[in-house]
């Protein structure tokens, strides 16, 4: 039996039109966001569809549930798909972490999934946790596909763990509501 599992990122939020970083600070959708979730929504209306999960956090969550009402699922939301906590360096852009925080930045960039940003998690950690997550709903057996609703940087350190072997699943670019789907064999 093949399992098709579509990852998703969020819809657009403030923040990630400005460039800030949110990690878990639980930031709604802007309207951009709500237009992108709602045509995204229409997009997937006719695919075999059994199952949505979601972060908590409601910008993932106000995504899924345009989603799953196309479907007339219930979202299941799932701690462990939130975003990094990005600790010190929620709410701030890049440039902001790299003037207050250089040594930070720099020690980000030299070690990328180890390093921990203050008061923050490693991607490490976020990565264990998603993987988890996600090693829990497909053992669950849906018919069809299901869909996981996260965040970018949640998204990518599962794609690391999944296609280590594959120097560029890290550097895969995430935008608000891209679909990556993973199908499986067993």
């Amino acid at each position: 039996m093949i399992t098709r599992i579509l990852l998703i990122r969020h819809g657009e939020t403030d923040w990630n039109a400005s460039g800030r970083w949110q990690g878990m600070a639980d930031i709604p959708l802007n309207k951009t966001g709500l237009e992108q979730a709602a045509a995204l929504a229409e997009h997937l209306k006719e695919r075999p569809i059994s199952a949505v999960y979601t972060s908590d956090l409601q910008r993932a969550s106000q995504t899924a549930r345009l989603i799953a009402d196309r479907h007339r699922l219930t979202i299941i939301e799932d701690q462990r798909l939130r975003e990094s906590n990005l600790g010190e360096f929620q709410g701030l852009t890049l440039a902001e972490i790299m003037e207050r925080y250089p040594k930070e930045a720099l020690q980000m960039k030299q070690e990328y999934m180890a390093f921990i940003a203050p008061n923050g998690e490693s991607r490490v950690a976020v990565q264990a946790r998603v993987y988890a997550a996600f090693c829990d709903i497909t053992a669950k057996h849906h018919p069809g596909e299901v869909v996981i609703i996260s965040h970018g940087g949640a998204i990518r350190t599962l794609l690391i763990k999944m296609f280590a072997d594959n120097q560029d699943a890290g550097q895969s670019v995430l935008s608000n509501t891209s679909v990556t789907i993973i199908e499986s064999d067993g």
